[in-house]
């Protein structure tokens, strides 16, 4: 098992920084606003120029993999080198891939994603679980050894996914089955691992309630989409989080931050503004 897990590693970075975690989603139309072509290129420039400004101020950046598929081998060329210099840096990144698959399909997720020496290794990935929680053991247990994380969309902020996720099983509904996992797998890493978090996180968007979902016990991490752009606010994050551990809430903010580049002191300033308020929202 590594040295510290990637709850422990969150909660520091967030009590060393704050709450915020910096979307880096070089879409198409966010590159031409920038004044750069739609190249592989454009977007390390891009990514470079995030990781400058969040430098101090923010826990993670989160490199959506979509916009780097996009270029084939070369935008993932590109991601390659946006998480490498994110590790130079000491920034957490999360990868959000948002894959799910089963078995031996995992397996080769997990060398990409958190496996130690590949090009791709990112602190924690996002995945999504609707083959099984149970079909992902060999991600998670290669995540636990690596001191990776893993953020599993469990409550979206989008309203298509509302009903799938609100859908009633013999259990409750499935957004609570599959918190009541994690948190269960958190709760087992706790005890022996001795640390304050677990490795298992949940996506839960902030423009929702909470309803019946157990967040105040839930032992891991939040990676929290709908801030900002989508229609959320820090007080809205606040109480949807209220009672949770310190350090365990990671709130998501892309658009607003990118809207203000490709100047670094303005990306910078954008980033100190929203890190302040979230910071108050979260004490």
């Amino acid at each position: 098992m590594a040295e510290l897990g990637f709850g422990t590693r969150l909660q520091r970075a967030i009590a060393d920084t704050s709450p915020l975690c910096v979307g880096l989603d070089p879409s198409a139309a966010l590159l031409e606003q920038w004044g750069l072509p739609d190249t592989p290129g454009s977007l390390v420039i891009m990514g470079e120029s995030v990781i400058e400004a969040a430098l101090g101020q923010v826990a993670a950046i989160k490199p959506q993999v979509a916009y780097f598929e996009r270029h084939g081998s070369q935008g993932l060329a590109a991601l390659e080198h946006v998480l490498a210099r994110c590790r130079e840096a000491g920034l957490l990144s999360i990868a959000d891939a948002k894959r799910g698959d089963i078995d031996a399909t995992m397996t080769a997720y997990g060398q990409a994603w958190v496996g130690q020496g590949s090009a791709l290794r990112a602190d924690a990935v996002t995945v999504v679980p609707y083959l099984g929680l149970g079909a992902m053991e060999s991600l998670f247990i290669r995540a636990e050894e690596q001191g990776a994380g893993i953020f599993c969309v469990v409550a979206s902020s989008n309203v298509e996914g509302r009903a799938i996720q609100t859908a009633m099983t013999g259990n409750g509904s499935v957004e609570a089955t599959l918190l009541a996992d994690l948190g269960a797998r958190n709760q087992r890493y706790v005890e022996r691992s001795g640390e304050s978090l677990g490795p298992y996180g949940a996506v839960i968007g902030a423009t929702r309630e909470a309803g019946t979902l157990a967040l105040s016990t839930f032992g891991g991490c939040f990676l929290v989409p709908g801030f900002g752009a989508q229609g959320a606010s820090a007080s809205d994050v606040g109480s949807l989080f209220a009672g949770t551990a310190t350090g365990s809430v990671l709130v998501n903010s892309a658009r607003q931050i990118l809207n203000r580049g490709p100047a670094v002191a303005e990306l910078a300033a954008e980033i100190f503004r929203q890190a302040q308020v979230l910071r108050d929202a979260l004490n």
